[in-house]
């Protein structure tokens, strides 16, 4: 049982397959598209490592089979940011053998101590702005799109080496049942009031307003715990990634005399496609996911956000509200909100108040070393 650097093309398509192992016995797994795995961890196509770099690392066993992955990530915006010395782990998989977890997080530990890094977090797939986190409450039901999943032994595998929490992410569900009386009425307050208007994405002029989106996005979040500004270049390509699945009436845009004020976004759970598909859109994939994509019931909401300077106008309340309306119209069965800030109140308790519960959490770790 060995480590190797993933170097040529056959190595990182074994390591962007792995998961496929991992998952066998797995129901709540949904297979990523392997198209997208490709370009998201091709240094040529994603602009995340024009501020990174990232080293990939797959362990083998005796007949030199994958058995485990790691990807080691020194993104120097983070770094510049929160004038911290640490190195990230992520897309992290490995078969239930704790000596092989031991191989990959210590390989972890000898990379930072390379770099000088006195602390590791993670996983991050690749950023905050990614998927990130691991799963530890709420394996019962299969995982929703942009949102991570692994098998539980994980988590023990994980405080073993050494590993503590650092950060929870929380996912809070809410069945779309009728629209909450108190929030009816705030609404109808604040159209009297008139301070601010909310529209819908345009997307004839897609790239105006993903400027729009990239430039809300990096000042509301700007505070949160973790949080490293995406460049335009990593705004679009994700956007341009989004696109297809982007249905304009679940983004809404809030603007406050012309200024974009705050945005929020729910996309349709595509994962309940996705995991007929296998991994693959050719020959058939494409034909079944549009016909299937018209079905999904439920929406995830990754993002809502309100810049600090207009957040007492009652903005997220338009949010909730009409998103909430939209949804009643076309049926759809419930909603989820994630990933947020375990002590994010501020989105948390107005979720509770109009019927969400968390139902998922995932864990960031960090561990600190000596230099």
């Amino acid at each position: 049982m060995g480590l190797i650097k993933v170097e040529t093309l056959q190595d990182r398509e074994q390591f962007v397959r792995l998961p496929w192992k991992i998952y066998k016995n797995y129901p709540n797994w949904v297979p990523p598209l392997i198209r997208e795995r490709k370009q998201f961890l091709n240094p040529e196509i994603n602009p995340f490592f024009e501020h990174a770099e990232v080293d990939l690392f797959l362990a083998m066993d005796a007949d030199r089979t994958p058995v485990g992955r790691i990807a080691l990530i020194h993104d120097r915006n983070y770094q510049a940011l929160h004038s911290d010395s640490v190195g990230m782990f992520g897309m992290f998989e490995s078969v239930d053998d704790p000596s092989i977890f031991g191989l990959l997080l210590d390989k972890a530990h000898q990379w930072c101590m390379e770099k000088g890094f006195t602390r590791l977090m993670g996983p991050m797939n690749l950023s905050t702005n990614h998927e990130c986190g691991l799963l530890i409450k709420g394996f019962d039901s299969p995982t929703m799109f942009g949102i991570p999943y692994n098998p539980e032994y994980y988590e023990k595998h994980f405080e073993a080496w050494g590993l503590q929490k650092a950060k929870d992410l929380v996912a809070m569900r809410l069945d779309l049942i009728k629209v909450p009386d108190y929030l009816e009425r705030a609404v109808g307050k604040l159209k009297q009031r008139n301070r601010f208007k909310v529209r819908c994405l345009d997307l004839g002029r897609f790239e105006k307003e993903i400027s729009i989106l990239w430039d809300i996005y990096n000042s509301a979040w700007s505070v949160n715990w973790g949080f490293v500004p995406m460049t335009q270049k990593e705004f679009e390509f994700s956007a341009r990634e989004m696109k297809s699945i982007v249905q304009p009436e679940y983004c809404l845009i809030a603007e406050v005399e012309g200024d974009p004020a705050g945005f929020s976004l729910a996309l349709p759970d595509v994962n309940q496609v996705l995991r007929e598909l296998d991994g693959r859109l050719f020959p058939f994939g494409w034909a079944k996911f549009l016909w299937k994509k018209n079905k999904i019931d439920a929406y995830r909401v990754p993002t809502l956000g309100v810049k600090k300077k207009y957040r007492r106008l009652g903005i997220d309340a338009w949010f909730y509200y009409e998103t909430y309306r939209l949804f009643l119209e076309k049926k759809i069965k419930y909603l989820e909100m994630s990933w947020l800030l375990e002590d994010n109140k501020s989105i948390i308790e107005p979720m509770h108040r109009i019927g969400g519960e968390i139902y998922k959490r995932h864990r960031i770790y960090d561990r600190s070393f000596t230099p």
